[in-house]
């Protein structure tokens, strides 16, 4: 079944849904874990989508964000604004505001923001601000006007998440390194796994964690990284194994700077839909022991989201 895009919207040609009736995961994840990177959309009737968006995706609402949370045995949820909602973040704030708590937030802003916008942000649960440096999914923003959201945000303990492609950070290495903040990478910075784990590109990466203490990263999306498979479908226990050898150096090198997330409902995925359940049975391939695994999904996100509760 089709999920549809409610408002005076049509869906991208060939937009994958997701995962109807996710499998139970065998792997249950410890108590109190967080899945630290998911987004909602729209539904596009009540929180219409950016007009500069790249794309259209299907309605996604927060009700559905927080029965899958439930479904999977997480306790909380770290709400990013996808980039078909621009800097409109009023359907994320909605979904923090009704998490009861149990969710936290992750804004995109512009530089013509109030203090008194971001102050309101702040009290619904926002913790963070995302720059997108993938061309193919926004326009790009001028790096004096990042450096100084960047500068703003930093008062309110706010830390910025970065998305780019590995064959990028050369490029932006200099920006990235001079944020004032506790910096974020979405996905490990999207490496080429069909490369060596122990080659320059990634090789690169490391670096730029090791020798920037305030660098944490995403060991998350293997079925955005993917070549050779496994596909997270039919039940496959060891789904996504090119990508095993990434993620699992990231998580035992800097084992106190690792965040994992679902990136449920999954925009812009050309190739499938995984089984969300299935991703969660991921995690102990990239994290082999209990003590890893309650870095990665207890105390690494709620030392970064919910700092007043430790």
């Amino acid at each position: 079944m089709t999920k549809p895009t409610s408002g005076d919207f049509t869906k991208t040609a060939g937009w994958l849904d997701w995962f109807e009736g996710p499998s139970k995961p065998r792997f249950q994840v410890p108590a109190g874990s967080v899945d630290a990177h998911c987004h909602v959309f729209g539904p596009g009737a009540e929180f219409p989508y950016a007009p500069e968006r790249k794309y259209t995706p299907c309605d996604a609402s927060k009700q559905q964000l927080y029965a899958l949370r439930d479904h999977l045995g997480f306790a909380r949820n770290v709400v990013v604004q996808a980039t078909c909602h621009g800097a409109d973040n009023r359907a994320m704030v909605d979904a923090l505001v009704h998490s009861k708590g149990k969710a936290r937030g992750v804004a995109t802003v512009r530089r013509s923001i109030s203090d008194e916008d971001l102050q309101s942000l702040h009290e619904a649960g926002v913790r963070g601000v995302r720059f997108n440096f993938v061309k193919r999914l926004v326009d790009f923003t001028p790096k004096d006007e990042l450096m100084e959201i960047a500068a703003r945000i930093q008062k309110l303990g706010w830390h910025v998440v970065i998305y780019f492609e590995a064959v990028d950070l050369p490029d932006l290495w200099d920006f990235f390194t001079a944020l004032p903040t506790t910096v974020v990478v979405d996905h490990m910075g999207r490496p080429d796994v069909s490369k060596p784990v122990d080659g320059p590109e990634f090789e690169l990466f490391l670096k730029f964690m090791r020798q920037h203490p305030n660098v944490w990263s995403k060991v998350s999306c293997p079925e955005r990284l993917s070549v050779a498979g496994p596909k997270a479908l039919n039940g496959e226990q060891a789904a996504y194994q090119d990508v095993v050898p990434f993620a699992r150096k990231v998580v035992e090198e800097f084992p106190d700077r690792v965040l994992w997330g679902t990136d449920w409902p999954h925009p812009n995925l050309k190739d499938h839909m995984p089984d969300d359940g299935l991703l969660v049975d991921f995690i102990p391939h990239i994290a082999t022991t209990a003590e890893l695994q309650k870095k990665l999904l207890v105390d690494n996100p709620m030392r970064l989201y919910w700092p007043e509760e430790n």
